[in-house]
């Protein structure tokens, strides 16, 4: 059984030893954090071995006019995307290792030609320091509990665009004081360009209940107990109103109908992040996750490679407002009822949990770490990548682009970052170049294969098990526009 606790220690540990750039200034600047760890089970043993492969920070995304027909920009820098692109750039460096025969790859071969699966006994786990973004963040309160947070804006004084994709100013750097160090944490700084081997840790299997979620607020007081206050006629909590998410309601289907209280939001609903002032493109963090559930997170390109899709088996929330059923409703039973999906794809719904660790950096710890002289609290406009790769492990950004970049450089792989499109798309093209001409998979074997659109819409059962998740559970889901994705 996985503990949330341990999940969400060794997260935490893995962001205390990277290096300063990027992360937010303590007392002044909050984030969120999301990770991707790699389960192996002992086949001999009960031990569960935890390995940190990749890990992200961020709570923004670019407005839809600043979205690049080049694939040279960051679209999405939300702490699950950051921490999912990144583990694309693990998984490619896997895959390397396995098409060049290298031992102690994470993959071994599978029956169809070219194909690979997962080694037995391994996994992967999400860890997020708060429930995501859109569906999942819509929480019942009860009468006695206040709005904790505002919805998160995607654009604030770490710097913004145009409109027209430039820079008017990069992030604010970080302070030069020692980062908040959380409760028994010990940091450790590292040289930003030193390859970190992934972390690993072996503990015994945790007892029955060592991964319980921690019950949410609405539930957590003994019920009907003379200490709840929270209890009305019939011994039912009392709700007066949920969580908030900044997520608007993608157009053609229910809006929000903003009611005071409890009726504000509809749930189950597919959202789009905020923007200042212009509309994005880019899905919630709920339904990203909840796409992910049936497809798999390793994307449509990596699906040439794989027999059979990767799905998280288990998602660990920090310390934060959290609800089992909001977080049930947004990512399991949205898609719970989709099939005919083809061989290789099902829907696997994770395990939730919840950990009683908060993030050093969360806005909750921010406020109570903050001080008058420092200004006013806003999100940390960089978004910190790092995965367990032996080429360029961190990669930091701002607005889609590389952190600190100028206007002189920007449209120049200088100003890229290491998760865009179009680096992830060379990636995966080199891997093909590795790949042998007898172990190539047989959708990678036309000639007529040119632009990352042809690369994605070759793998067919992926793009079939789109059709029909789309088809069933989420006919609103935007297109993606062509003419982004028609670059080399």
């Amino acid at each position: 059984m996985i503990n949330a606790d341990e999940v969400a220690e060794l997260c935490y540990e893995r962001f205390c030893r990277l290096p300063r750039r990027g992360k937010p200034e303590p007392g002044r600047e909050w984030s969120l954090l999301a990770a991707v760890l790699r389960i192996t089970r002992s086949p001999d043993s009960d031990s569960v071995e935890m390995e940190v492969v990749s890990l992200g920070t961020g709570t923004k995304c670019i407005g839809k006019a600043a979205m690049s027909p080049a694939g040279d920009v960051l679209n999405d820098s939300h702490a699950e995307v950051i921490a999912r692109r990144g583990c694309i750039r693990y998984l490619i460096q896997e895959l390397h290792g396995a098409v060049s025969g290298r031992r102690g790859s994470l993959f071994r071969p599978a029956d169809q030609r070219g194909k690979w699966r997962l080694q037995p006994g391994v996994s992967f786990l999400l860890f997020t320091s708060h429930t995501p973004c859109g569906d999942a963040s819509i929480i019942p309160m009860t009468d006695s509990q206040a709005q904790p947070c505002p919805p998160v804006a995607s654009v604030s004084s770490g710097g913004e665009t145009d409109g027209g994709g430039n820079l008017k100013r990069k992030a604010e750097e970080p302070g030069e004081d020692g980062a908040f160090k959380a409760p028994r944490l010990e940091e450790k700084e590292t040289k930003e360009g030193e390859t970190d081997r992934f972390e690993r840790r072996t503990r015994p299997a945790a007892a029955p209940d060592g991964g319980a979620s921690v019950p949410s607020a609405a539930t957590e007081l003994k019920p009907g107990g003379p200490e709840d206050p929270r209890q009305a006629e019939g011994g039912h909590p009392r709700v007066a109103d949920v969580h908030r998410t900044g997520a608007k309601c993608v157009p053609g289907g229910p809006a929000d109908p903003l009611h005071p209280g409890a009726g504000y939001h509809s749930t189950g609903v597919l959202r789009v992040k905020p923007g200042r002032g212009e509309p994005t493109l880019s899905l919630s963090c709920s339904d990203k996750l909840a796409r992910w559930g049936v497809l798999g997170f390793q994307g449509a390109l990596l699906s040439h490679y794989l027999q059979g899709a990767l799905y998280f088996s288990t998602v660990v929330v920090g310390k934060c407002p959290y609800s089992t059923e909001a977080m049930h409703r947004a990512l399991v039973t949205r898609c719970s009822r989709v099939s005919d999906l083809p061989d290789g794809f099902s829907v696997c719904p994770p395990t939730l949990l919840q950990s009683t660790l908060e993030f050093p950096f969360s806005q909750n710890q921010t406020e109570l770490q903050h001080r008058g002289a420092q200004g006013r609290i806003s999100p940390c406009g960089a978004a910190v990548s790092w995965c367990n790769v032996a080429d360029q492990p961190l990669d930091v950004t701002a607005n889609g682009y590389k952190h600190g970049v100028t206007k002189k450089v920007l449209g120049t792989p200088t100003a890229r970052s290491l998760l865009c499109k179009l680096e992830l798309f060379h990636s995966f093209l080199s891997l093909v170049a590795a790949t042998g001409p007898s172990a190539l998979p047989d959708s990678l074997r036309s000639g007529e294969l040119l632009t990352y659109w042809d690369y994605k819409q070759a793998s067919r059962p992926y793009q079939q098990a789109w059709q029909q998740l789309r088809q069933q559970a989420f006919p609103l889901w935007p297109r993606s526009d062509r003419n982004l994705l028609l670059f080399h």
